[in-house]
């Protein structure tokens, strides 16, 4: 399903700087003040603490654009659960991927407990308005719990070994984690993975299944759909 992209009423910087600067940073493990160099160093003079607000205000409205132009999400679920340290408190982070490894939702809580994965089968049926054909997870007893009170009718499928898709997905978050040396908060946390999950996989196809001009193909591909949800295709098209 097509959307318009966001409105940039009101920012004296040009779409194309404000979407490039919000793609390094969810794209690389790189800190504001390093996108700021970057963009430096391109001529462009932009102080960290916009790039900082850029990420805020289009990081989500990016990443919701990218999921709409996906296809209809797969009928097998991976879920998995791996704690995270926030301002030095231990929390988890709850995340559900299809058999193609498309991040359907991600949300951190406190817990690894039945009440906190039940929350997350719901926020999962709620959001991508489906109903999956099979649920994979390890062998957390929470999970059966869970399914057995929320979606009942689902094949559950609980084995440690079934798991690697959910598990997979998880590196590019812990990779993202040491270079941010961590979160400061809950909040920060829920913010920037859910816009990370949504604008980081886009850009990290399965490169090992492709030759080189397989992947640069399916690269300028993605690319084109990166300029239409943030609108420069627009503006090229305009021009």
């Amino acid at each position: 399903m097509d959307s318009a992209p966001p409105s940039y009423k009101g920012h004296r910087y040009p779409v194309e700087v404000i979407a490039h600067c919000v793609w390094l940073y969810f794209r690389f493990p790189l800190s504001f003040r390093e996108v700021e160099e970057l963009m430096l160093q391109r001529g462009v003079v932009v102080s960290h603490e916009t790039v900082r607000r850029w990420c805020a205000k289009f990081g989500q409205a990016y990443a919701n654009g990218l999921r709409r132009r996906y296809a209809r999400s797969g009928d097998k679920w991976h879920l998995d659960e791996v704690f995270i340290k926030i301002n030095g408190e231990q929390k988890y982070l709850w995340r559900a991927v299809d058999q193609d490894g498309m991040v359907l939702d991600i949300l951190v809580q406190n817990r690894r407990d039945t009440a906190a994965a039940r929350r997350f089968f719901r926020r999962l049926l709620k959001k991508t308005r489906a109903v999956p054909r099979v649920v994979v997870t390890d062998k957390l007893r929470s999970y059966g719990v869970a399914h057995r009170e929320v979606m009942p009718s689902v094949e559950h499928r609980s084995h440690q070994g079934l798991n690697h898709r959910a598990e997979n997905s998880h590196q590019p978050t812990r990779q993202r984690e040491r270079a941010m040396k961590g979160f400061r908060s809950v909040g920060g946390a829920q913010q920037f993975l859910a816009a990370f999950s949504g604008i980081s996989p886009h850009f990290r196809p399965r490169r090992h299944l492709m030759t080189a001009t397989e992947y640069r193909a399916k690269m300028t591909t993605r690319f084109a759909v990166w300029d239409q949800i943030t609108g420069i295709a627009g503006l090229s098209a305009a021009a």
